[in-house]
């Protein structure tokens, strides 16, 4: 495999889509040297094939706003692969959705789902539409209107969505009522549903708690442990919620917590009633942290900058796709910083994760962190085809065990020489072997 012979094709077949671009330049790179130890990969042409997803649908929906204005938004489902299972991956609601933000977050999750070892195939969807701002009944008649499009292409065991930025509890359910109505069919098609239809518990908190479970075993391997460490949190949604509350329960000690008008820091660390908060801000459809600090006075808002200015110990970026970048990465190593895990899809850019490598930290890429979302969406399904629901116990402890197997792949795979383990590797690796294996085994299709 010549990677950048690959990379220019693809550039000039695709051009301008540069997350999609990055996430699979940075695969391709970590699996150079095993992939030509398999000359049976390339005579199949796997990385071509693995590379493009297997259909796209875009798609126009229309709804009708408060004032009785028509509006009109763009949207998208991304079917990437499904050679160990049915599409699965979220749905995003955000102005910044566009095709190339889906290919490459689509392209993460068909890895992603292969590291948690349950059947589940890589895809993702979306739209334009913003709901902030927006009031319940708007944000009801435009998943209605996405969901009359959307329909006739998922399925149980064809592809199962998810929710992810702007798609929440509320969203699900107007979405599966839609389905419903349109499929005339009580199914497992959509996933974080409500808990009294079909829904598992904990799934709102699964993303952040299994990223905490991932951190926890990071450190056990390197001989620390979480109590009593400072960490920096990125984000106010379901995911900063879960790895906040799940950190503090561990005895860590949340001393920042950003959005996007700017940071909150929380000297001595963030209760159980400010982690509660979080869910409120997210509920306002504000998109702001600053009412934070006017709540809680024992805080400071400040305005315009990141959670990484302020001094940690751990570093989780749960927002967006490179919203750490290398100056932020060097200001929070010259702070003392010494771990850092993408609770995000791709919460690095390609120079932060270089220079927390160059500075040997640690350092755990997405796909293999937050896969307890995706995996407590999977066990939700399992629950769904077997029409029981599992306690809330039951769902943490194949949470937890699914998260510490996912450690244990990245660690097999990204072990160097010198013993320090690039967990980017070894996740790329571990997800791409189980993946291209699935894809040798049924051929060329």
């Amino acid at each position: 495999m010549n990677v950048q012979k690959i990379m220019t094709s693809l550039e000039a077949k695709h051009p301008g889509e540069k997350e999609y671009l990055q996430a699979v330049h940075e695969v391709l790179e970590s699996i150079e040297e095993v992939y030509n130890q398999h000359p049976e990969f390339e005579k199949a042409r796997i990385v071509e094939r693995i590379v493009e997803p297997d259909r796209i649908f875009t798609f126009r929906v229309n709804w009708v706003d408060d004032n009785g204005d028509v509006q009109t938004n763009l949207a998208y489902r991304v079917q990437f692969n499904s050679a160990i299972g049915p599409y699965k991956g979220g749905l995003r609601f955000h102005p910044s959705v566009n095709l190339s933000i889906l290919k490459f977050l689509s392209f993460e999750q068909t890895f992603k789902n292969a590291l948690t070892t349950l059947p589940m195939g890589g895809g993702k969807g979306g739209s334009d539409f913003n709901p902030a701002g927006k009031s319940d009944e708007e944000i009801m008649r435009f998943c209605q209107a996405f969901m009359l499009e959307l329909w006739r292409v998922i399925g149980p065991d064809t592809d199962v969505p998810a929710g992810d930025i702007g798609v929440g509890g509320r969203e699900i359910g107007y979405l599966y009522g839609m389905f419903k109505k349109l499929a005339r069919e009580h199914t497992g098609v959509l996933t974080g549903k409500g808990i009294t239809w079909g829904g598992s518990l904990i799934r709102p908190e699964a993303t952040g708690y299994g990223g905490l479970y991932f951190v926890q075993h990071m450190l056990h391997k390197a001989g620390k442990n979480i109590e009593g460490k400072r960490i920096a949190v990125s984000g106010f949604g379901n995911v900063a919620w879960g790895a906040a509350q799940k950190a503090t329960q561990l005895g860590a000690k949340i001393v920042a917590i950003s959005g996007p008008d700017g940071v909150i820091e929380i000297p001595n660390g963030m209760t159980f009633e400010m982690i509660d908060y979080l869910l409120d801000l997210r509920a306002s459809n504000r998109d702001i942290v600053s009412p934070f600090a006017e709540k809680f006075p024992e805080s400071k808002f400040t305005a315009g900058k990141k959670a990484w200015i302020v001094p940690c110990d751990i570093a989780l970026p749960c927002a967006f796709q490179n919203e750490l970048n290398g100056d932020d990465a060097k200001h929070l190593i010259a702070n003392g910083t010494w771990c850092c895990a993408e609770i995000s899809n791709m919460g690095c850019t390609p120079e932060a994760i270089k220079e927390f490598q160059d500075a040997k930290i640690l350092f755990a890429p997405g796909k293999a962190v937050n896969a307890g979302g995706v995996a407590t969406s999977g066990l939700e399904m399992t629950q769904n085809a077997m029409h029981i629901s599992w306690g809330a116990q039951e769902v943490d402890d194949r949470l937890h065990q699914i998260m510490e197997n996912i450690h244990h792949a990245c660690v097999q795979y990204g072990t160097q020489p010198e013993g320090y383990v690039n967990y980017v590797k070894g996740a790329n690796v571990a997800g791409f072997m189980k993946v291209a294996t699935a894809m040798l085994e049924q051929g060329i299709v």
